[in-house]
């Protein structure tokens, strides 16, 4: 008896670490697409990555590396932080570890990484485009940890009242995810990289893209315990539901790109709805994260 329950002691605990972990990685990746979204949409880097030598690339990993655990060994991506240099040093890792992930992922979704891609170049890409999101997951602790210990997993129930705060509430979200998303926006749609990845694209990839929009946005938003986050559970907004307003704010960060596409004249009247479509789902994902960035600071 006494054995069996020791063992269901050290199955609660692996469990309860392994959630931990789960959540400080999705907390450090988040905080890594936030720092680092913009960057892979300049083809200046994709350029730098597909013709630097392994010697430029070893100094590029090297002072990354250096400049992840320095940040480590002060804040971090967890929700505690572990000054010892041994776990530094495994922390400083496994940010290296989701830098490259994530951008490897995000470079394979935007088709700069492809079966005719040679292992130099995707290195290459890899290794130059991953320096924003390492120090954004380095960084995530100190600049959008929350604390989510309060019952903020049960939505709070709403008072038979007036819907004017829901409103006010659902307006408030509405302008922080368009100011996000067109913050964001603004410093991509002029350049040439949106028409570029665009013109690539097949419908299974626009799909794709859709599909890690919402993902990403709802994991900054609802998972990975940044700033404000337990706020969410609470609000009285028309739309505070996690799906139903992620859904609402892509849609929000759709037509925020759009916007700037045609401010920028990336976009005429004259173009086939087909252009539109695509261009503002390629612009929609650096869009909605920076919604998703506009909602936890609400």
């Amino acid at each position: 008896m006494i054995k069996s329950h020791n063992r269901q002691q050290r199955t609660n605990s692996a469990r309860k670490a392994f959630k931990k972990e789960i959540r400080d990685s999705i907390r450090g990746a988040s905080s890594g697409f936030l720092f680092g979204i913009p960057l892979l949409y300049t083809m200046e880097v994709w350029w730098i990555g597909s013709y630097a030598e392994p010697l430029q690339m070893l100094i590029a990993l090297v002072t990354n590396f250096v400049v992840v655990f320095l940040l480590i060994r002060t804040e971090g991506f967890r929700g505690t932080v572990d000054t010892k240099m041994r776990n530094a040093l495994m922390d400083s890792i496994e940010t290296l570890a989701i830098g490259f992930v994530c951008t490897a992922l995000t470079l394979v979704l935007l088709r700069e990484i492809n079966l005719a891609t040679s292992i130099n170049e995707a290195v290459g890409k890899i290794i130059f485009e991953s320096v924003p999101f390492s120090l954004g997951v380095a960084v995530a602790n100190s600049f959008l940890s929350g604390d989510r210990s309060q019952s903020s997993n049960e939505p709070k129930s709403s008072s038979p009242q007036s819907k004017s705060p829901e409103i006010n509430a659902t307006f408030a979200d509405v302008g922080a995810t368009s100011i996000g998303a067109l913050f964001i926006a603004f410093t991509i749609a002029p350049t040439e990289e949106v028409p570029m990845l665009a013109s690539a694209m097949t419908p299974p990839w626009l799909i794709a893209i859709i599909a890690a929009s919402l993902l990403i946005s709802y994991g900054i938003v609802f998972v990975a315990g940044l700033t404000n986050q337990d706020k969410r559970y609470q609000q009285e907004g028309l739309f505070h539901r996690p799906i139903t307003e992620t859904l609402i704010a892509y849609l929000v960060s759709l037509m925020s790109g759009l916007l700037m596409l045609w401010f920028f004249h990336q976009l005429s009247l004259e173009d086939p709805w087909t252009v539109w479509l695509s261009h503002a789902i390629v612009l929609g994902l650096p869009a909605t994260i920076g919604g998703a960035a506009g909602r936890i600071v609400v």
